[in-house]
């Protein structure tokens, strides 16, 4: 743990005093209730605008962007969108990243074809979501490589500043237990 940030109190800090509790309206340690979307938004010039509308244009878009040689990522993907999509303002949408493999390596691999429902994706496609969730199989302990070269591609973003304040999160899968999901995480 480094400093100050294991279970023992760092000596160089002084502790925070403790929370005073007022009575319940009041209450310092509770947050205020959060406002609607619809009610965040206002369009001044803009009567007709009903609050559906309002939550149509304001829906948070969580891209899902995955690779899936035999389809088991993609199905965890897909069920991922499903949990995304059921949350109110938010919408999932699917993306697969590009393949690295020749065609004749893959017919060699026996690997199925894929869903060409579901859209490839480029590095600077990544601009427009609110956030992220990114799958992979693990092979060997990492992240496979066609993964790996999609993450590569995204240098400039990063450099340029433009997935700032963006949250990200993963999933993984291997087709043994402890096949190594941990350290690729």
């Amino acid at each position: 743990m480094g400093k100050g940030g294991g279970c023992v109190p760092s000596k160089k800090k002084n502790p925070r005093p403790p929370a005073i509790i007022a009575d319940s309206e009041h209450d310092p340690l509770t947050p205020p209730a959060p406002i609607p979307i619809s009610d965040q938004i206002t369009h001044p010039n803009d009567t007709t605008t009903t609050s559906s509308q309002l939550r149509e244009i304001t829906k948070l878009k969580i891209f899902i962007v995955f690779y899936s040689m035999y389809g088991h990522v993609e199905g965890l993907a897909k069920r991922m969108k499903k949990g995304v999509d059921g949350v109110d303002g938010v919408e999932g949408l699917l993306y697969r990243v590009p393949e690295t493999l020749t065609r004749e390596a893959l017919d060699h691999m026996k690997v199925p074809p894929r869903d060409d429902d579901i859209p490839e994706i480029s590095a600077a496609d990544l601009v427009e979501a609110d956030g992220f969730l990114f799958g992979f199989p693990t092979r060997y302990g990492c992240m496979a490589a066609q993964m790996k070269a999609f993450f590569d591609s995204t240098g400039m973003l990063w450099k340029e500043g433009k997935l700032v304040g963006k949250p990200a999160g993963f999933f993984v899968s291997t087709g043994t237990q402890g096949g190594g999901q941990e350290t690729t995480a």
